[in-house]
């Protein structure tokens, strides 16, 4: 994993935490369903001046862990855990946007991802009160990574699209008819619906086809 030393590009930003349209004690907005894109709208509204990071510090990235589904149990993640992340987020990100221009992949965002796809994944426990997952930052990374593979890699990279609002820059899947749907004209901000529809889908409770739509 020594593509990890060098991230991809600049961008932790240092900005203030704001709330999500999400209540109570959930600190991240999971609207695709999708670990790589909801991992990747960590930081928001990219083209304005100042980006909105959302993991300033292990603790937001053991958070997400968590509240994302990937994992049930905070990996107690160091900085160069959250190191790793930023740059796997951006990495992902990277990829995205040139399948969208249209353009050839970086060799070292293409590096980096498959590299963090190869690690064991996380694996579900049986538990004296049922099913739970742990796994540490590298296996949680794994899950991210390979979610994005498989939208790159298969038929749902025809579909991806990127917000164009400053302000937002969600990257989503477009399944509507006629492929016109707007991401900012959707009721989706920080939806919790949709985020217990993943983390159900994470705990295998319903097929992935259900939770994948934006």
């Amino acid at each position: 994993m020594q593509c990890y030393s060098t991230p991809v590009r600049t961008v932790r930003i240092v900005a203030p935490l704001t709330d999500t349209c999400q209540t109570g004690v959930v600190e991240h907005a999971f609207p695709c369903g999708n670990a790589a894109l909801d991992f990747v709208g960590t930081l928001r509204a990219r083209r304005n001046a100042v980006p909105l990071e959302k993991l300033q510090a292990p603790k937001n990235l053991d958070a997400w862990f968590r509240e994302s589904g990937v994992g049930e149990v905070d990996p107690a993640s160091a900085q160069l855990d959250l190191d790793k992340a930023v740059a796997l987020r951006e990495a992902v990100y990277d990829l995205i946007a040139a399948r969208l221009a249209g353009r050839d992949y970086d060799e070292r965002a293409l590096a980096l991802v498959n590299d963090a796809a190869r690690v064991p994944s996380t694996v579900p426990q049986l538990g004296r009160d049922g099913k739970y997952v742990r796994a540490n930052a590298d296996q949680a990374l794994s899950a991210v990574a390979r979610d994005a593979v498989e939208i790159l890699g298969g038929p749902d990279g025809e579909l991806l699209k990127e917000c164009n609002r400053p302000e937002c820059t969600q990257v989503f899947i477009d399944r509507s008819r006629g492929f016109r749907r707007e991401w900012c004209a959707m009721k989706t901000c920080g939806n919790r619906v949709k985020g217990a529809t993943y983390r159900a889908r994470q705990r295998g409770n319903i097929p992935m086809a259900t939770s994948t739509r934006p």
